[in-house]
């Protein structure tokens, strides 16, 4: 019962919220900072229909850091809920253009200015990176991806793709690590899905650096949010354990 409460209810919020959003966006489309906005609300209104927790975590700095690269550990459909708070404005994300044809949910990622890539054109995927660098230098925002290119679903930190790094150093932007912890024992017929941590870590400059050295950033990366990661979820499994 408790399930099909959860699952009719985020759809019937979920649709709602999107159609919503396509309006206000149509007075305003392609505005990165919406991103932001609509991605506070997701977390805001759909933390409770989960049932969890999330403590989330910023650098003391972060308004202050301008346009760079937000990199996070993917996990699952639950990443936009319990990650949303730290969307920083003027953040947009890179996604598949196929997301564009997801009914409702897909003409607001569209519409908030998120940017689409064909993956099925060799082609133009390869060209990724000098388009999120284009963006960057051209709309002064900033890219939020997730380097292990696809959903880990409770495997750990997938090995990363240096796409992300390759697009930070030609741009001249720092890398913002973000480590969300486990996610993948929320169950929506359990009641309390406990705490979930999400902690953004300290800018990683590139200004530096040249295109020789993205895989040794990438693996500075790789290393930190590894024990970031491990450390939140100790942390958030000794709270859960205190319920």
């Amino acid at each position: 019962m408790l399930f099909l409460f959860r699952l009719i209810s985020g759809v019937i919020i979920g649709i709602i919220v999107c159609v919503l959003g396509v309006i206000f966006c149509l007075f305003n489309p392609r505005n990165p900072k919406n991103v932001a906005r609509f991605a506070h609300l997701f977390s805001f209104l759909f933390k409770p229909i989960l049932g969890v927790k999330v403590d989330t975590r910023t650098p003391p700095n972060i308004n202050i850091i301008g346009s760079c690269i937000y990199i996070a550990n993917h996990q699952d459909n639950y990443d936009i809920v319990v990650a949303g708070d730290v969307v920083q404005p003027k953040t947009v994300t890179v996604g598949k253009k196929s997301l564009a044809w997801i009914p409702f949910f897909g003409q607001l990622y569209y519409l908030t200015g998120n940017i689409l890539i064909d993956r099925n054109n060799k082609s133009k995927a390869h060209d990724t990176i000098g388009q999120v660098v284009n963006e960057i230098k051209k709309r002064g925002i900033s890219i939020w991806m997730f380097p292990e290119g696809t959903r880990s679903r409770g495997r750990g930190l997938l090995p990363f793709k240096t796409g992300a790094f390759k697009a930070a150093i030609a741009a001249g932007v720092p890398i913002v690590p973000i480590c969300v912890s486990q996610t993948n024992n929320i169950k929506l017929n359990r009641l309390n899905n406990g705490h979930i941590i999400v902690e953004m870590l300290e800018p990683i400059e590139t200004k530096n650096l040249g295109k020789e050295d993205a895989r040794a950033l990438m693996e500075q990366c790789y290393s930190q949010m590894t024990t970031k990661i491990e450390q939140i979820n100790a942390e958030a499994e000794q709270l859960n354990n205190q319920k």
